[in-house]
């Protein structure tokens, strides 16, 4: 891992105006150190912030850096291979394995809307893949971003994690190129509430709720361009798309990070998709046949609208050991409640 030196007084400038109880003491070199590794030094768990309105992300520049993004790592934990709830009755068969197709670069000019999210975790920076979306709050100039629950929240046992930035097209030429429209850092993010209180790292618990929206805004010289302006392009959002039964292929997208993937190019597969329950209580997930690896978690899952057109149903959310399947949840209301509480406009 590739740690950054921010200095005392920069640290200060960013931090002010945060309640202080959910700082401790950010005076001193190792104070600031700590913060910039993700404030997990001489953590207490007790102060980790958990509700929905305790989202807390100060901009840390130049933190992460091309150094620290290539050294960061996918700390996904698969499920079992053989994953589903029986006494649900609607889980189909396993689907058969879709190999994963690399992306062609530059990605700005394929899936501009894809990229790649980076946090901070207890145990060390990590990834995941994320969709710009469209805001109905500010049609044409969207700063809203679509991902996996578990990417920004860890769930029943922990809190929101820390330093989360987007990097659209990310490596969109390769090493040279990163992050070609910069780095954006969430200033609000929502999750769901059954994720917040059921979801785990195994076994799956809380994977059909497993769905976040950020709010980011550009560090650097932004121009006062939006997220969406700076692309070009956003990805419009389903809550309400058919069932598995009636879709005839799903698309997603993502930057796979666990072997045999390295984390810096993007791929993506194509399937008809199944059902797989976890839970009779809960609905029913989407599940295809794919190989993507760790990494791909929080990556947009698409359906082919009646113009043709992409909208955005699912996101990775969980895969076995053995890579051949990933599954993602249906966006449904509460999908939709998480989205209009960081929008702020009401979906009809």
């Amino acid at each position: 891992m590739v740690g950054c030196a921010v200095a005392v007084a920069a640290v200060t400038a960013v931090l002010s105006g945060v309640p202080s109880r959910f700082l401790g003491d950010t005076t001193g070199s190792r104070a600031s150190e700590g913060w910039a590794e993700g404030r997990w030094r001489d953590w207490d768990d007790s102060a980790w912030l958990r509700g929905s309105d305790d989202f807390l992300n100060p901009v840390i520049d130049g933190l992460w850096d091309s150094d620290r993004m290539r050294d960061s790592a996918s700390r996904d934990v698969p499920v079992a291979e053989d994953a589903g709830d029986p006494a649900s009755g609607v889980s189909d068969p396993e689907p058969a394995p879709v190999t994963a197709e690399e992306v062609g670069r530059p990605y700005q000019q394929t899936v501009p809307v894809i990229g790649k999210l980076f946090f901070d975790t207890p145990d060390g920076p990590s990834v995941c893949s994320a969709t710009v979306i469209t805001d109905a709050a500010r049609p044409g100039a969207s700063d809203l971003v679509w991902t996996a629950g578990h990417c920004v929240h860890a769930g029943a046992d922990g809190g929101w994690y820390r330093n989360i930035v987007f990097v659209p097209s990310y490596n969109d030429r390769g090493a040279d190129d990163p992050a070609p429209f910069g780095v954006w850092w969430a200033d609000a993010a929502r999750t769901s509430e059954e994720w917040i209180t059921r979801g785990a790292p195994t076994g799956g618990a809380g994977a059909a709720f497993d769905f976040a929206v950020l709010r980011v805004q550009r560090t650097g010289d932004a121009g006062g361009a939006s997220l969406e302006e700076t692309i070009g392009a956003s990805a419009a959002i389903s809550f309400d798309a058919p069932g598995a039964p009636e879709v005839a292929a799903l698309q997603l997208w993502g930057y796979p990070a666990a072997a045999p993937f390295d984390g810096e190019r993007m791929f993506t597969c194509q399937d008809r998709p199944g059902r797989l329950s976890l839970d009779a209580a809960e609905p029913t997930m989407f599940r295809v046949g794919c190989t993507m690896t760790g990494g791909s978690s929080g990556g947009g899952w698409f359906i082919e609208a009646q113009d043709g057109t992409p909208v955005l149903v699912s996101n990775t959310s969980i895969g076995p050991d053995e890579p051949s399947w990933l599954a993602g949840p249906r966006l449904g209301p509460e999908a939709q409640r998480i989205y209009e509480a960081v929008s702020g406009a009401l979906v009809p």
